[in-house]
């Protein structure tokens, strides 16, 4: 492609004089790090950019008034950037309203400063900070397999990320969160009853992979659920370990404190159930405290010498605190899937208010 830089120029101003207003635009074949043209900033009609396999340019090379006016939608793609890079991106994008990015080739921090941005999507990608600093118009936040930088010790290990919240008042639907991976700080003080608490009350719908049979990474659930005293929904995968390395049960659960988001929970749904102690230890501790639930769904993927019966029994003999709600118990039709099922489509599509239901637990067992 770099021989080729004369006839890309010349492509881009096509484009910018015909007032192209979607592009994907990806860097084949090697090297995967070719400086992007500055020429792509004359596009200033776009509204949709998807940017792939590219190293961003130098901010000191692309022309002052320069921008994307109209930009609604901008994903960047395996791409090689630095923080200032992405800042940049997003300061000449001020109508911006979905922000994705996957599988960046460095670490990186995002720190998202955004009046007009509503949706982000984070996925394969090595983020040490994802910092909600100023983000009043943010709906959603999204993150699948992300990861800290790379340990400069040892490549081979990721650091753990960190996720701050801020000024993010409008934020309602946050997951997959992963309490073995990243650390929560939450920096906006709200008061409650004439106390300052460090909560975001707005968040509804919650999502979180948890590894049920790592116990530390369980211990540090009830912290992050009560970062979040008003959820409605709660969606719960429940990742596969290959070392367990200890479990808890319902004692843990029942003498670590109140968590208020229990009480106004209405809908909890756990995939990829296998029916380990500590999986029904979490879901009885709901089950018994949840006043207004309303729909608790399991997706199991148990083996076939299992036995579903014996294994739910603590679960099925609990004292329901909503006693007309009961467990469905549906077939996981990903059984080898090893991360959350995710839908791009509906992450973006704000007039479906829970993009992690994916209404595939329909016919129950």
């Amino acid at each position: 492609m770099d021989e080729h830089r004369g006839e890309m120029a010349r492509w881009l101003d096509v484009l910018a004089a015909k007032g192209v207003l979607e592009l994907v635009f990806v860097n084949r074949p090697w090297p995967i790090d070719l400086r992007l043209p500055t020429t792509l900033f004359s596009c200033a009609s776009l509204t949709r950019l998807y940017l792939g396999l590219w190293r961003l340019p130098d901010t000191a090379a692309v022309p002052r008034r320069a921008n994307f006016p109209k930009l609604r939608e901008l994903g960047l793609c395996f791409n090689v950037m630095q923080d200032r890079d992405l800042a940049f991106m997003l300061e000449r994008s001020p109508a911006l309203e979905i922000l994705v990015i996957t599988a960046n080739q460095t670490g990186l921090r995002l720190r998202l400063v955004s009046h007009s941005v509503r949706c982000v999507e984070l996925g394969c990608a090595y983020l040490d900070d994802i910092v909600m600093v100023d983000a009043p118009r943010l709906e959603r936040l999204f993150q699948w397999t992300t990861f800290g930088d790379l340990s400069e010790g040892n490549p081979n290990i990721c650091q753990h990320s960190r996720i701050q919240i801020g000024h993010a008042p409008n934020l309602r639907v946050l997951g997959y969160l992963q309490p073995r991976e990243n650390e929560m700080e939450i920096t906006n003080t709200v008061v409650v009853a004439g106390t300052k608490d460090n909560i975001v009350p707005s968040v509804q719908v919650f999502a979180m992979e948890v590894p049920f049979g790592v116990r530390n990474a369980v211990k540090k659930v009830p912290g992050f659920l009560r970062c979040f005293p008003n959820i409605d929904t709660l969606h719960v995968q429940s990742e596969k370990c290959d070392e367990p390395s200890g479990k808890v049960n319902l004692k843990f659960w029942q003498e670590g404190g109140p968590i208020k988001c229990v009480l106004s929970m209405k809908k909890v749904f756990f995939y990829e159930f296998r029916g380990s102690r500590s999986e029904v230890a979490f879901l009885k501790f709901i089950a018994e405290r949840a006043r207004v639930l309303e729909k608790m769904v399991a997706g199991e993927c148990l083996s076939s010498g299992d036995n579903v019966n014996a294994k739910l029994k603590p679960l099925t003999g609990a004292k329901w605190m909503n006693k007309a709600c009961k467990l469905e118990l549906f077939k996981s039709p990903y059984p080898e899937v090893a991360s959350p099922v995710f839908c791009h489509e509906l992450a973006s599509d704000f007039s479906f208010p829970d993009p992690f239901d994916l209404g595939y637990y329909t016919e129950s067992l």
